[in-house]
């Protein structure tokens, strides 16, 4: 305000007081000085308060709270208006994505601005749909979703970035599958009062196939070769057939012809021409199939396909001069580490071969504690002599030791278990295949997931390249240690049955293995308890026992049953002339085995057993097989209660399977003999040999595997062996399409017995007519009892390719063959007392006479006269069966334990006749009608024609694996 002004607005408020003292010129000053000041403070002050941010009004957040929204405002009530620190405060809101408008406005007021912040959210994303899609499915879509970061989620926030991100994605995905005119449009639904819904509608249009496969300038190299090189786009079918190998085209995916290209570059590298190249593919989409209408199966609908030419100039064809090293300082031996390179000068030059002599090289310094070996190769070329030379420089690096081993995930699993396992000790040189054959070892325990050495999710190597010092962290997971298993169905040696095994292969984390196993059936039972220790007294000795009882009936009108396939009603008469027995057993087994060396998977071992049988025949022939078959050397009941077999088992095992259950590499082989009487009732020898191995292919992910297997039994000592020891092959164990020891050679065992002479009415013929007192005429007739003894030599093989379908499923094509037949008859022989009355009885009554007290006149002994040894039938001897079908596997781990179904088809069978060697004839019966009539009784029950029928296929699900 001017100085005048204020002067004169002083004047006219003035009192008179004022007025006197305002004519004094000093007061005057005086006054106009203070008045001045006074104004000056009262307008510094309202300027400042008009610049102060009195609040912050936050306005239209519907989800969002409005301290979170000021939380993101730096700017506080009381600060001084500032608008760049407004601008950096809205840049920090918009920043966050979660709106997609916003306003910053300012008010005055009496204490200051105002600042309303105005928001206005994205909607959120209530429900994502997809229509159109069958190529792939929505958890295919989310998947890639995730792998591509889109971002874009049920209760997300609406971004259509996001949303376009997400369309290119569909459309690639779409791509992979063939789908390459695909398109993908969006509709976006309101749904109040602030949410959105997404509709993804795709139009997938013709799926593209790979059409023809061309190479051009491809002279030195076949065609066919080249296409078969194409993993990724090469056509389904038999691989080297002529007519059978384009089967089915595979669709087409643009972004694996790369893969293929490089593929085929790789293919003219391993045949010599290092120099070759290949073009940029051109590729040709046309239409295929027919339009309109079309037969279904005969032709094929509207379509596309791509047809791919790759130019290719081949060059020149090299082989390999020599190799040499450089810088190799560790190992100066340059001739081994030559020896490492599956190649040799004057080969032709092999891309795959120089690569895998690199690969062994790295594994040779892995051995020495090199971790961070780099070969780096150099290869020069000769262009004249058409020779390519290879120079391998050598970086070594550091040689390490290990420090210290830890081990993580094992929360059940003591270290000192795993440790044990270890063969790298901490303070050692690092050893990089002493580390694989310790996770190997690990594997076979069956305690973790598959350990991989390779797999740094496995392995954590820390380094210390200043000390040369590493540090390993083992990482683990752990399975289930409880193994439940269950498996049930119908056989003939069990009936209906059902069995459940509980065993845990780590008892308490300490590494033991204890079992228990229970089997019920209206025809088995038994029961198993056993318990191993595999590091008694901290050292590699296992020790383990097991304690066992079981009772088998054996019926053999069922076995027949399923000889016929069909149910058999068969009298009381026919029934006590077919084995019918029960065994039963109680005993235990101890083990000992020990490593012949720390770092070998070779063991020794020694097995006791001692176990007391008993068996108890339910038919006459039964009783008959067992009495008068002398495999103990005497004959009699004595002969089938009480057989006490005490043996021992040496051994010798070695085993590099990569895991315990379901392998992919490494073999396993079992040498030994089972060596009965020390002690004991039984004397026998039984040598065993099993071998298993198994082929990891199409890159360690499918599996071939092979067993076999072979056993001999023989008595000693003037002794043969118990029949139930004898060898019965069928069921999972062995030849899965049969049942459970339905597999054996068929005999015959001759006995004397009698019928009943009768008219055809059914009422038998006296003795003498005159004295019906004296009873009927009896005939005596030899009868040949059909048995099942069991084989004495035991062969049989498996083969299976083990196709993983995903995770722990995996489906299996399966061969199994085998054979039992008896070699040594002699082990079968009948007792002398039933032998003797056999060649003595006269058998037949060709006339019937009163004056003998028989009623009959005597027939004749058996001429010419059987063998004393039990009468194998040939067809069936050494008859070879074999199974062939699929089966499901997969690892169940609810119950920790392998599950599989199978279906079986049996090529080889037993499908044959079977004729009692001594026939029934009609010269043993008198003339007449009763004569004919009782011959034709005689015939049909005692030596009737069987049919030795074995099922053709079978349908089985078990918890277990065959090997």
């Amino acid at each position: 305000m001017p100085m005048r002004a204020l002067q004169r607005r002083a004047a006219t408020m003035a009192s008179p007081l004022f007025r006197r003292l305002w004519t004094i010129p000093q007061t005057r000053v005086l006054i106009s000085s203070l008045m001045l000041g006074v104004l000056l403070v009262l307008g510094s002050g309202a300027w400042a308060q008009s610049d102060v941010i009195s609040e912050i009004v936050v306005s239209g957040n519907r989800r969002i709270p409005a301290e979170t929204i000021r939380a993101r405002i730096f700017t506080k009530p009381g600060d001084i208006y500032d608008e760049a620190a407004l601008e950096r405060d809205f840049n920090s809101l918009w920043n966050t994505g979660y709106f997609e408008d916003i306003r910053f406005t300012r008010e005055q007021t009496p204490k200051g601005w105002r600042i309303l912040v105005t928001v206005k959210e994205k909607p959120t994303i209530r429900e994502i749909n997809y229509v159109g899609l069958s190529s792939v499915s929505t958890s295919d879509v989310l998947d890639r979703f995730k792998q591509a970061k889109v971002g874009l989620s049920v209760e997300s926030q609406y971004d259509p970035t996001r949303i376009k991100k997400a369309e290119v994605t569909i459309k690639d995905l779409l791509s992979e599958h063939g789908r390459q005119f695909a398109t993908i449009r969006t509709e976006i639904r309101q749904i109040p009062p602030a949410a959105v819904g997404i509709t993804f509608v795709v139009k997938e249009g013709p799926k593209v196939k790979v059409g023809k496969i061309k190479f051009e300038g491809n002279k030195s190299v076949n065609t066919r070769l080249l296409r078969a090189a194409m993993k990724n786009l090469r056509p389904i079918g038999i691989p080297h057939s002529i007519f059978l190998e384009n089967i089915f085209a595979k669709t087409y995916d643009a972004t694996k012809l790369e893969e293929d290209t490089e593929r085929v570059r790789a293919e003219y590298q391993n045949r010599g021409y290092f120099k070759v190249i290949v073009n940029d593919p051109k590729t040709d989409i046309h239409d295929t199939g027919v339009k309109g209408f079309h037969i279904p199966l005969l032709q094929k609908g509207p379509g596309k396909a791509v047809d791919i030419t790759m130019p290719i100039q081949e060059g020149d064809k090299y082989r390999l001069g020599k190799i040499t090293f450089k810088n190799n300082k560790a190992i100066t031996n340059t001739a081994a580490l030559r020896s490492l390179f599956p190649i040799r000068d004057g080969d032709v030059f092999s891309r795959e071969k120089v690569a895998k002599g690199l690969e062994n090289i790295r594994k040779a310094y892995g051995e020495a504690g090199y971790i961070n070996f780099t070969p780096v190769p150099n290869t020069t070329f000769d262009d004249e002599k058409k020779i390519a030379n290879l120079e391998i420089d050598v970086d070594e690096g550091k040689q390490f030791y290990v420090r210290r081993i830890e081990f993580q995930g094992n929360t059940t699993t003591r270290d000192k278990v795993i440790r044990r396992e270890l063969l790298l000790e901490e303070g050692g040189v690092y050893n990089s295949h002493l580390w694989e054959i310790s996770l190997q070892r690990l594997n076979q325990l069956s305690y973790f997931d598959q350990l991989k050495a390779d797999d740094p999710n496995v392995t954590d190597k820390k380094l210390d390249e200043k000390n040369g010092l590493v540090d390993l962290t083992l990482k683990v997971h752990e399975k289930g240690k409880n193994q439940i298993g269950l498996n049930g169905g119908v056989s003939g040696l069990e009936g209906a049955f059902i069995g459940l095994n509980y065993s845990t292969n780590n008892f308490l984390g300490r590494g033991e293995t204890l079992q228990v196993q229970i089997s019920l059936g209206n025809l088995a039972r038994s029961v198993l308890f056993g318990y191993t220790q595999p590091y008694m007294f901290d050292r590699p000795l296992q020790f383990g026992f097991t304690v066992f009882g079981n009772k088998i009936s054996y019926d053999q009108a069922r076995q027949l049953s399923i000889f016929s396939g069909q149910s058999l009603n068969l009298p009381n008469a026919v029934l006590q002339n077919l084995q019918n027995y029960s065994q039963s057993a109680v005993g235990f087994t101890t083990s000992a085995s020990y490593p012949l060396r720390s770092r070998s998977f070779k063991r020794v071992g020694l097995t006791y057993s001692l176990d007391r049988s008993t068996l108890l025949p339910l038919s006459t022939a039964s009783k008959n097989l067992f009495e008068f078959i002398q495999f103990r050397g005497i004959s009699g009941p004595n002969a089938v209660n009480g057989i006490i077999t005490s043996k021992v088992f040496p051994s010798f095992s070695m085993n590099t399977l990569d895991s315990g259950l379901f392998p992919h590499s490494g073999r396993q082989l079992t040498l030994g003999a089972e060596i009965a009487g020390l002690g004991g009732t039984v004397r026998s020898i039984r040598p065993i040999v099993q071998y298993k191995k198994f082929i990891p292919v199409q890159k360690r992910r499918n599996t071939i595997g092979y067993s076999v297997n072979g056993s001999f039994i023989t008595g000693y000592g003037g002794l043969v062996a118990p029949p139930f020891q004898r060898f019965f092959m069928g069921g999972e164990n062995d030849i899965r399409g049969f049942d459970i020891r339905s597999v054996s050679p068929v005999a015959f065992l001759p006995s004397a017995g009698a019928i009943t002479l009768t008219n055809s009415d059914g009422t038998p013929v006296p003795k003498d007519p005159s004295n019906p007192r004296r009873g009927a005429i009896s005939v005596p007739i030899p009868i040949d009892q059909i048995v099942f003894p069991g084989g004495d030599l035991s062969v049989w093989t498996n083969l299976e390719y083990r196709i993983t379908i995903a995770g722990p499923v995996a489906i299996a094509p399966f061969v199994d063959a085998g054979i039992d037949p008896i070699i040594r008859r002699s082990q079968l022989q009948i007792a002398q007392s039933q032998y003797d009355q056999v060649i003595s009885t006269p058998f037949g009554c060709p006339k019937t006479n009163p004056a003998f007290a028989s009623g009959c006149e005597p027939g004749s002994i058996l001429s010419p006269t059987p063998s004393q040894l039990l009468q194998v039938l040939s067809s069936t001897n050494w008859k070879p069966r074999m199974s062939t079908g699929l089966e499901l596997q997969m690892f169940l781990p609810v119950v920790n334990a392998p599950f599989r179904i199978y279906w079986a088809y049996n090529p080889l069978r037993l499908d044959t006749p079977a004729n009692a060697p001594i026939p029934i004839t009609r010269s043993m019966f008198p003339v007449g009608e009763a004569g004919d009539y009782t011959y034709g009784l005689a015939k049909a029950t005692y030596a009737p024609n069987f049919l030795l029928r074995e099922p053709r296929k079978t349908f089985r699900f078990t918890v277990a694996t065959t090997f």
